[in-house]
């Protein structure tokens, strides 16, 4: 049974909630600190040494042989490639949309400022690989990367017995058009991409889902690399009032719950009697559902439905929340929208289900949790560019303007940089008396 709450007496409760922010015992820490260090030291003779110890397998040769991925794709089933492969051209078009070029403006006194804008050149995606694997993540990860124009994509696995990464990897890698795959999953998968080893090049970027440690591994090597974020359990909350239907709600409550012990299931409403409907169906739903003790331990532990005075409350306390996932389904839900501040992903009405955003509509699922939505966005396109700021100054700018620069510069006590602007303006000044003194890479005016 998911428990209710009045708003008054919401508080010890949802303090545990936004308390699941994403954390690492001293051991796990520990634990990936040597596996780094080890990869540091010893390269692809560690990988391999730590795969067999924690895989069990030793993979031989690390990276995937492009046929076995061609073969993965082939024994695919036909209707599951085909469902992926529409999703892969949904996630396509949705991120195409993000995609950013660079600008010039003219400044006057012929100085152009600007903007450029330059993909990375490697990104890494870690694709957990052990009990379960989901394309969906694959496809969210890797096809941002490709929009963006990075140059090398490089994901690595986790082996299974016969050495190799998950055949739905291989299948949706070659579906993708991915070819620099590698068998190694773990933490000192996370270090190889970060340091790189004679078999993985060192990255830029790695992104992706893992477990604790591969989540360690990722926070260590920040830095060194850039990294998507430190993802903490699953969230959902739905914000509801008398139109909704409380079995479509409470079904997507669950979708969530399903993910984890720590995930949360939250739903906020001023109709009490929908909060009560929805906890009846959830008590039907449970134990029918294939994952029912991890759901029932989710809700318990971290599931709730609140029952506000007034719609303003149930608003404040969603802002509140800044859920990864945030259902609106509410009578007018453009307009609701406009009063949300804080949310991964919003979902409108009773027929955009949160598992639409998942798998099908296009926009990314990889989103900020743990209330970090308050100041984090969705992974995108622009995860994988760099900015970079253009300047062309003029003699004919910098006299008008190389006294306030170097009055600037002085005012922070800087004078090197004071002293680089004076010895051009010295240059131009007696330029300006003697003409022949011009240095001939000086613009005319």
């Amino acid at each position: 049974m998911i428990p209710l709450y009045e708003y008054a007496d919401r508080a010890t409760k949802l303090d545990v909630i936004l308390s699941r922010a994403a954390s690492f015992s001293p051991e796990v820490d520990a634990a990936v600190q040597e596996i780094v260090d080890a990869v540091r030291a010893d390269g692809d003779a560690a990988v391999l040494a730590l795969t067999e110890r924690f895989d069990g397998v030793r993979p031989d040769p690390i990276a995937v042989p492009a046929g076995a991925l061609a073969e993965a794709h082939d024994a695919m089933d036909d209707d599951l490639r085909r469902v992926i492969a529409e999703a892969a051209d949904n996630i396509r078009r949705f991120h195409a949309q993000q995609r950013q070029r660079s600008w010039f403006t003219d400044d006057g006194d012929g100085v152009l400022l600007g903007q450029r804008i330059v993909p990375l050149d490697r990104a890494g995606l870690y694709v957990p690989g052990g009990t379960a694997f989901y394309p969906s993540s694959l496809l969210m990860n890797a096809i941002p990367a490709q929009v963006a124009g990075v140059d090398e994509i490089h994901l690595v696995s986790p082996p299974q017995p016969d050495g190799r990464p998950h055949p739905l990897v291989l299948a949706t890698a070659h579906l993708l058009g991915l070819t620099n795959v590698y068998a190694v999953g773990g933490a000192q998968a996370v270090a190889a991409l970060a340091l790189g080893t004679d078999s993985i090049p060192a990255v830029d970027k790695i992104v992706g889902p893992g477990n604790a440690y591969v989540a360690a591994a990722k926070k260590q090597v920040f830095g060194t690399v850039d990294i998507d974020s430190i993802a903490g359990p699953s969230e959902i909350v739905i914000l509801a009032d008398a139109t909704a239907d409380p079995e479509f709600v409470a079904a997507d409550l669950l979708s969530q719950a399903e993910h984890d012990v720590r995930a949360s299931a939250i739903l906020v409403t001023p109709h009490r009697p929908l909060a009560e409907a929805v906890q009846q169906h959830v008590a039907q739903m449970v134990p029918r559902l294939e994952r029912h003790a991890i759901m029932e331990q989710a809700l318990r532990d971290y599931g709730a439905c609140v029952v506000t005075e007034t719609m303003e409350q149930a608003l404040a306390l969603t802002n509140e929340l800044a859920a990864e996932h945030l259902e609106l389904i509410v009578a007018d839900p453009w307009a609701t929208m406009t009063h949300i501040r804080h949310a991964g992903a919003i979902f409108l009405g009773p027929y955009s289900s949160e598992p639409v955003g998942d798998y099908f509509a296009g926009p990314n699922h990889v989103l900020p949790t743990g209330g970090t939505a308050r100041y984090a966005s969705a992974l995108s396109v622009d995860d994988f560019i760099r900015k970079q700021s253009i300047i062309s100054y003029t003699a004919q700018r910098l006299r008008r303007t190389g006294d306030d620069i170097i009055a600037f510069a002085r005012s922070e006590e800087l004078t090197a940089h004071a002293h680089a602007i004076q010895v051009r303006l010295d240059r131009l000044r007696a330029a300006a008396d003697s003409p022949e003194a011009v240095p001939a890479t000086a613009d005319a005016d």
